[in-house]
């Protein structure tokens, strides 16, 4: 796949209608602009968070949108609708006091693209951590108290933070804090806490931020692509330090993936391959807090492979896409749903994988574990026993001895942090397992750095055949890095036909084809071209200067990958190049 930026032929580099006539301008054109702009109200504030609503139960109107700040903020009607019945729990456990849980929906079309701090952001997290202009996350904290001046008796009320950033932690934090001084002091604590968070420094991956709110100040890291993961992105040399008003986040984005398995321990290597090759799989549980935790849980088991698929952590029958979900005239589509209400226990139960969480009451004691995987076809009601209801028949064999590792950390009362710790080791040593042969075949494909000429078009990685990767597997495979033992070609087999596959050979075909440009723009700007212009005809130098225009215009795209050395010597190739042309082609050039 070719840089995006490479269909720009014959662009202008600035609006003069000419190339840059300093290194400066090329490298600073941007950051200028950006800090320009980064003085407007709000605009901090747009980098963290999309707006802050207080939706209210009305017993004629039943969920209604009370408020949306900041007031310039406009959502469709059917963002509001989605955000107004997926802030209330859809369930019968009452959920009388407070709840916390979060959602994930479509963002209409039409919308403004990525932000600059946004799409700098997504170049230099994780991949797995990425943010997309199709999704908006929402934060809730629901209260339902009694109330006798209310006519249905009740009062109902949620505070929610929409987001594009998947911040699970962080904004399940902060709206912890921001929440209950709204309920106690009401809009004016709200437009306070939007004020605290529009002096947020911007989300930059690789720094430890300071986040002030409501008179508390958050300290986070941002994981960075180049991170070293150890079980967890952060490493112990990056440890935060706390000061007395602090409150450090050991994480921006994970959660505590123990305890929304702790049920079904036993299952989670094979939870791992479904999410893996993206089978369609639904939660079921009595509360939102318990189904988005385990749909978070799922998402990111296969970390740091971004998990390429949909996913609902809180899903109602009023959503907008419920009949696209649920219909029985297709196979299920490849989401995740979370689920609270009855009515799904019928409706999807035709989907070929069901979890079924209980009550989370025993997490730090000895759990009671769901240890055989069930029909799907046995889950009529949510009435049924905790489990995983499938008849899928997993293509690794089972890792025991991680689970009696868990269960003996749980009779000894490991730390729950603890526990989550080695769960999360695991899963990541099995994912890299997986991934490993897969970036070392990517890597075969790519072209010798001998063979890129100067005076060729940049060289393309070649296309991958999944048979001749399977190939290596035999001698090569996740056999020299894990222990565990099964059918991991049908594995392979699988993947290669799910949405992570597709995601990840995308985002590394791009990786790598950038790569090949740089390297390309390095071998170009390093080339004697004043030598090799001496005996081509005109048209064939006029060929070349627009290759090399087409080359800084990549070159101020990316400026951040970018050597300025490399892009100095062929600005000045380029200024010498242009000098030998006839003064009448000469002007045509610069116009």
């Amino acid at each position: 796949m070719d840089d995006p930026s490479q269909n720009q032929t014959h662009n202008h580099i600035n609006g003069n209608g000419d190339w840059p006539h300093t290194m400066n301008q090329i490298f600073n054109e941007d950051e200028s602009h950006f800090k320009s702009n980064a003085i407007l109200p709000w605009d901090q504030f747009s980098n963290w968070i999309h707006c802050a609503c207080v939706v209210t139960f009305d017993l004629e109107l039943g969920q209604a949108m009370e408020l949306i700040y900041p007031g310039h903020i406009k959502l469709t009607d059917k963002e509001k609708m989605n955000i107004c019945y997926l802030s209330f729990p859809d369930s019968n456990s009452g959920c009388m006091g407070d709840t916390q849980f979060h959602f994930r929906i479509r963002q209409c079309p039409g919308k403004r693209p990525l932000s600059r701090s946004h799409s700098q952001y997504n170049k230099d997290c994780p991949v797995s951590l990425q943010l997309d202009d199709a999704h908006y996350y929402g934060f809730v904290y629901f209260r339902q108290t009694k109330d006798r001046t209310v006519r249905r008796g009740y009062f109902q009320k949620s505070v929610v933070l929409i987001t594009k950033l998947p911040c699970v932690a962080l904004f399940n934090q902060v709206i912890s804090i921001i929440a209950p001084e709204y309920f106690d002091n009401g809009e004016p604590s709200l437009e306070a806490a939007c004020h605290d968070i529009d002096q947020w420094p911007s989300p930059v991956p690789g720094d430890t931020l300071n986040l002030p709110i409501m008179g508390t100040v958050l300290q986070v890291r941002v994981p960075c692509r180049s991170d070293k993961l150890i079980g967890s992105v952060q490493s112990k040399s990056e440890t935060l330090h706390s000061l007395p008003v602090h409150t450090v986040l050991p994480s921006l984005h994970e959660v505590d993936i123990y305890s929304a398995f702790l049920s079904i321990l036993p299952h989670v290597q094979l939870l791992w391959e479904l999410v893996l090759i993206g089978e369609p799989i639904v939660v079921m549980a009595s509360s939102p807090t318990t189904t988005c935790l385990t749909v978070q849980a799922l998402v990111n088991m296969i970390a740091p492979l971004k998990f390429c698929s949909d996913f609902r952590p809180y899903f109602t029958i009023h959503d907008s896409e419920f009949k696209e979900y649920t219909t029985k005239t297709q196979a299920p589509p490849p989401v995740i749903l979370g689920v609270t209400n009855p009515f799904f226990a019928k409706t999807l139960q035709h989907w070929p994988h069901i979890i079924r969480i209980g009550d989370m009451g025993s997490i730090g004691g000895s759990p009671k574990l769901s240890n055989k995987v069930k029909k799907a076809a046995a889950l009529k009601t949510l009435d049924s026993n905790p489990g995983v209801y499938t008849r899928y028949k997993s293509f690794l064999t089972k890792d025991k001895m991680i689970l009696k590792r868990l269960m003996k950390g749980a009779q000894l009362k490991r730390p729950v942090e603890a526990q989550n710790a080695i769960l999360r080791r695991h899963l990541l040593e099995l994912t890299q397992s997986f991934m490993i042969p897969l970036e070392r075949y990517m890597a075969s494909l790519m072209p010798l750095q001998r063979n890129i000429s100067p005076y060729k078009g940049p060289p393309k990685l070649r296309p991958f055949d999944s048979e001749k990767f399977l190939e290596s597997v035999e001698h090569s495979g996740p056999q020299l890095t894990s222990g565990i033992k099964g059918d991991w070609e049908s594995l392979y087999r699988r993947f290669f036909r799910s949405p992570n596959f597709e995601g990840w050979y995308h985002q590394r075909q791009r990786e790598v084809n950038q790569k090949l440009q740089i390297l390309h723009l390095e071998a170009l700007s390093n080339a004697n071209l004043s030598e090799w212009i001496a005996d081509k005809e005109e048209v064939e130098i006029v060929d070349l200067i627009l290759k090399i225009k087409d080359k800084l215009s990549f070159a101020m795209h990316h400026h951040h990958i970018v050597g300025k050395e490399s892009v100095s010597r062929l600005q000045k190739q380029l200024e010498d190049i242009v000098l030998t042309l006839p003064h009448d082609l000469q002007s045509v050039i610069k116009t």
